[in-house]
């Protein structure tokens, strides 16, 4: 039997899945969209400077025109690339970059786009490579542009701009390698709060068996103490048969309103059983007639309980009676796990077709969460027995309140509401 909690956290875990994935789409989208753009960037701007510029602004990139043009659309290429193969593409990129250089006039200023692609590699391959391929590749693209360039600085760097490109490129560098360990400990934290939502889950999953073991076994009681008094009133039906016939009519009657009512509580416990090695007590269980002294229990540690009964106080089923106890004194024990020694209002009313229960405290700041707690999760699986519903939070007053309504005609297989609120 699916219970209204596992039903609502399947739907809410495939939601969230369809939405993880759209999300994760999206984002390879705008990731790819940004790679092209600088790729089309620095391959169109040097292709602007290559055939217009020079024509029309006596300016541009020096060199062979055509071979400046493979060159330039193979560095766009490459950094499209720089986020699958960031060393590959960093090695590539300076390589392309030193025989731009030997194309061209060495004396020239080297052409912006270069420069931009070679920064854009470095920070690539420290923040998307791994810790020891990162330090190896940009270890080695930078003693390969060190010692391109140290011919023309023990010359004399007519530009004075060589030293400064190596620290834009180390700084490329760093800035990468701390987007790397900022977005690996960004990885570990959302693991690590995925995984404790799947043991909270999974406590929760444990919590809703147990509780329904609980639930099959104390119907059991209820049952076994329904059969026997059958069996006692079917004895009593033997004697009366021959002498008094009204007597025995009675007797049969009771038999019969006794098994209608066993057969009732048999098919809700097989709906909720669960193995277990705990042998069935075959007693009575509690019900609202036990009330004030379970209530008397908790004043006795510290609590101001107040009861209030409404209503035409008749026999309940079995099952319901034992239902509606056990609501009450879990209710009253998250009072005073969480709540600490307030005052706490009981109502039981009595509705005709339905029992309504309210637990009311006025206790600040509990720290309980609307429905997240192992009580609440055992009120809702025992409400979801009878078909009730259950409703539970803060009140804008303060405190919290728990509300419960048990049908007392529900029988065996009919659906339980989800939405959480009163029929």
């Amino acid at each position: 039997m699916s219970s209204p909690w596992m039903t609502r956290q399947t739907a809410k875990r495939d939601t969230s899945t369809s939405m993880n994935m759209v999300e994760r789409t999206i984002d390879w989208l705008l990731v790819w969209w940004r790679e092209l753009l600088l790729a089309v960037a620095v391959t169109g701007s040097a292709l602007y400077d290559i055939w217009v510029a020079p024509p029309l602004f006596e300016s541009g990139i020096a060199g062979p025109q055509a071979p400046n043009t493979i060159l330039f659309v193979l560095v766009g290429s490459v950094l499209f690339l720089r986020r699958r193969v960031p060393v590959a593409t960093l090695l590539t990129v300076v390589a392309l970059m030193e025989l731009q250089r030997l194309l061209s006039d060495p004396s020239a200023q080297p052409p912006f786009q270069t420069f931009i692609a070679v920064l854009a590699a470095f920070y690539s391959v420290g923040a998307y490579a791994a810790p020891r391929p990162a330090a190896i590749g940009g270890a080695v693209a930078g003693a390969v542009i060190i010692v391109a360039d140290l011919p023309y600085l023990l010359a004399g760097d007519p530009h004075q701009d060589t030293i400064p490109s190596w620290l834009f490129m180390g700084t490329a560098w760093l800035a990468g390698w701390a987007f790397h360990r900022r977005r690996i400990e960004a990885a570990h934290l959302k693991e690590r709060a995925a995984q404790l939502e799947r043991e909270r889950e999974e406590r929760a999953r444990a919590a809703v068996v147990a509780e329904r073991a609980r639930i099959a076994r104390e119907l059991h009681d209820v049952v076994a103490h329904t059969v026997s008094v059958m069996v006692i009133q079917a004895q009593a039906a033997q004697r009366l048969l021959d002498g008094n016939k009204h007597g025995a009519r009675q007797a049969l009657d009771s038999i019969e309103s006794s098994g209608r009512q066993a057969l009732v509580e048999l098919r809700r416990m097989l709906g909720v059983l669960r193995h277990t090695g705990n042998d069935p007590a075959f007693a009575p269980q509690p019900g609202l007639r036990q009330l004030d002294a379970l209530i008397e229990q908790f004043r006795a540690a510290g609590i101001s309980v107040e009861l209030r009964v409404e209503g035409d106080v008749g026999a309940l089923p079995p099952g319901v009676d034992l239902s509606a106890y056990r609501i009450v004194q879990e209710a009253l024990t998250n009072v005073l796990k969480h709540a600490g020694p307030v005052r706490v209002r009981v109502a039981v009313r009595y509705l005709g077709d339905d029992i309504e229960l309210e637990i009311i405290d006025d206790g600040v700041g509990t720290g309980r969460t609307n429905g997240s707690g192992h009580g609440l999760i055992g009120m809702r699986e025992r409400v979801a027995v009878y078909g009730g519903v259950l409703e539970s939070g803060r009140r804008a007053e303060g405190g919290y309140f728990v509300r419960a309504r048990l049908p007392l005609d529900f029988h065996a297989g009919t659906s339980v509401g989800e939405n959480g609120t009163w029929a």
